[in-house]
């Protein structure tokens, strides 16, 4: 069963379950928390109301808000939410990015299920499956407490007046009407250390995958002395429940939070080091065999048609996921308007030129050959793989897509003019781009758009190779394995470029020089600090991962988003490029690196401090 249809039926069941009887109701309508021992489905439901709050975004939104990309979603059209923070409108009372209510609201579920787990009868008349139920589904509500402070902690941790770095307030129990809701935030270390917790608690519970076994020999020695057999085992941890919290996903989610409390802007007060970040990290690797485990088709997953049918084995690139979807919401609201797309995200120019030659060369390099004037030849596959540029063949039917000024080949549906208010309709592209990564190729418009299989990962392998590529560097350099993991920064690297098929010709051979500039970064640390950010924005790009990336690294985060203008000369058709300035971004950098505490809950609550800056905003 697919857990989006459990988790459903769950809600639905917390949603029907207060009658006795449809036709008989009892006097007073109403559940309360004392029936729940003898009800596990009322009490599962309290869980699966918690894998209904996960902050996961399946669509690119937030790199809209950064360097990256832009949205024709303005000009008195329907706002973007995150472009309208972008352009200066970001505030304590209005911040689409926050996660205050629904991670709260699910850690409370999460904590009122766990008072109780123990005492819920989930298989009163066998004591193994009893048990069983008890460990996974406590290892489950663990797991997701500690999603939800993370993502907390990125949301909202941050430096207040007192120049402490703080977290959220800790709550480990409900609350309830006689609680002391006035709560003060825990520091950030103090947030850090729970949420390692609530992951080490979830892995001791919790198998790191869920598969049948055949026999009792692939049962765990604890269950099988109080009488667990195959069938009460798969019914627990078996097939049907791959999809939900295992540890795996809670070893994943802890280097995640390491690596956040290990970045520039948290790592003074945070208590995690680099070097721990990148043991942790290597932890959730080791399991896949290291750099054996490393998928060589991983960065193309949305289109990898093999892996994406129902019927498909798990996939290598993909640690953990939601539920396959038959849908075409990412292409109808990305496919440039000559192919009846609306063409929302518009990848910058600065994105573009972060792309290297295939050489593996950046294109500021003297030595990499970029030629300004044919912007798009011989550089890195991954352009062709991630952005619709002018002239470009795309779409099931190979159309082509112009977005330079070509009167005659483009009735102004997906060019753009080269000015700031360069919207010449309501879906043009305004910086000269579309986006083309995350969307099916082979999906069709001539009928209205064909279904096609998706998969929306939330964790994926490469993010993890990169996390640790960046932690091993800053703690021991680019090709230092003083701990004996295995691999290095410089090895992650080099398979990543290896698999997106730099230093190679076009018939795939190396090129004699090999990854000469690799080499020049692997003999400088900060260099290799770079090259590792620039992969991680390539690699990871609409994946709403660049917006918190910029202030974790405190690297600038009002960089103008450009665009490209391309003219034709009518009589020797060659074209010509103008880079222009699409839109500003204004953040401001005193104090924008922290997101705000919600200024609702800041005037409820006197304990309750705010981020450094945002008292005024």
């Amino acid at each position: 069963m697919k857990i989006r249809n459990i988790i459903l039926y769950f809600i639905g069941s917390l949603a029907i379950c207060s009658c006795d009887d449809m036709f008989e109701p009892a006097i007073e309508n109403n559940r309360t928390l004392d029936v729940i021992p003898k009800e596990s489905k009322y009490a599962h439901g309290l869980l699966m109301y918690g894998y209904d709050r996960l902050p996961y975004i399946t669509t690119t939104q937030s790199d809209v808000a950064t360097d990256d990309a832009t949205t024709n979603m303005v000009n008195g059209k329907a706002i973007d939410a995150y472009y309208y923070i972008a352009t200066g409108a970001w505030s304590s009372d209005s911040n689409p990015l926050s996660m205050w209510d629904g991670c709260k609201d699910g850690i409370q579920h999460v904590n009122l299920f766990l008072t109780m787990v123990d005492e819920v009868e989930w298989a009163p008349s066998a004591v193994s499956k009893q048990q069983m139920f008890i460990d996974r589904l406590k290892g489950e509500a663990f797991g997701l407490r500690a999603l939800f402070y993370y993502y907390l902690l990125q949301a909202h941790g941050g430096y207040a007046d007192d120049n402490v770095l703080y977290g959220v307030p800790l709550l480990t129990l409900p609350e309830d009407v006689s609680s002391d809701f006035n709560q003060p935030r825990a520091t950030f270390a103090a947030c850090v250390k729970q949420v390692f917790a609530d992951c080490d608690s979830a892995m001791a519970l919790l198998p790191f995958d869920y598969a049948d076994v055949k026999t009792t020999e692939g049962i765990p020695a604890k269950y099988l002395s109080i009488g667990a057999q195959v069938t009460g085992f798969n019914l627990v941890f078996g097939d049907d429940s791959r999809g939900l919290m295992s540890a795996k996903i809670a070893e994943a989610i802890k280097a995640q939070t390491a690596l956040l409390a290990a970045s520039p802007a948290f790592r003074e007060q945070s208590g995690v080091t680099s070097a721990e970040a990148a043991t942790l990290c290597a932890n959730v690797l080791k399991r896949i065999g290291g750099l054996n485990g490393f998928d060589m088709t991983g960065s193309t997953w949305y289109k990898n048609k093999n892996q994406l049918k129902p019927e498909a084995a798990e996939m290598p690139e993909i640690l953990w996921r939601e539920s396959r979807s038959k849908d075409s919401n990412q292409e109808e609201r990305n496919f440039p308007p000559s192919m009846y797309g609306v063409g929302r995200v518009n990848p910058s120019q600065n994105l573009v030129d972060a792309f290297p030659m295939r050489s593996g060369r950046p294109i500021t390099d003297p030595n990499s050959g970029y030629d300004p004037q044919n912007p798009y030849a011989n550089r890195d596959p991954r352009l062709d793989d991630d952005i619709v540029y002018n002239g470009m063949q795309f779409g099931a039917a190979g159309n082509i897509v112009i977005t330079g000024n070509y009167p005659e080949d483009n009735p102004d549906r997906d060019k753009n003019n080269g000015t700031l208010d360069n919207l010449n309709q309501d879906n043009a592209t305004r910086t000269g781009y579309y986006m083309k990564k995350l969307l099916r190729n082979d999906v069709s418009t001539t009928n209205g758009f064909s279904r096609q299989d998706h998969i929306y990962p939330r964790i994926r392998y490469t993010e993890i190779f990169l996390a640790y590529a960046e932690a091993a560097n800053d703690a021991w350099g680019p090709k230092a394995d003083p701990t004996g993991i295995g691999f290095t920064a410089y090895d992650v690297i080099k398979k990543i470029r290896e698999r997106a098929g730099l230093a190679t010709d076009f018939m795939g051979l190396p090129l004699p020089e090999g990854d000469a500039y690799l080499e020049e970064c692997a003999n400088d640390q900060a260099k290799m600090t770079d090259l590792i950010r620039n992969e991680r924005r390539i690699e990871l790009c609409f994946e709403n991962k660049r917006f918190w990336d910029l202030r974790r690294w405190l690297l600038p985060i009002d960089e103008t988003v450009m665009g490209i203008s391309i003219d034709r000369n009518e009589e020797t058709k060659e074209l010509t490029y103008k880079v222009f300035p699409v839109d500003e971004r204004k953040f401001d950098s005193s104090f924008q690196y922290y997101g705000p505490i919600p200024k609702s809950e800041v005037l409820k609550w006197s304990n309750l401090k705010q981020n450094k800056g945002w008292q005024l905003h």
